[in-house]
């Protein structure tokens, strides 16, 4: 039942939060965009690391 409650808060949320982004017209450039990119997939995989530690000890 959680997963229900938790599966429609996420729908309603996207369906609030995409037509809220695209009307704001926000843009970032190209400088911003990179230095984000940068850090994105090295956290993405300390958080899978963390993650799998996380399993094979519990």
């Amino acid at each position: 039942m959680a997963v229900i409650i938790i599966l429609a808060v996420l729908l309603v949320a996207l369906l609030i939060v995409v037509p809220l982004l695209e009307k704001s017209n926000f843009k970032m450039s190209e400088d911003s965009l990179s230095k984000w990119g940068r850090w994105v997939l090295p956290l993405a995989i300390i958080l899978a690391l963390v993650q799998l530690v996380r399993h094979l000890v519990a």
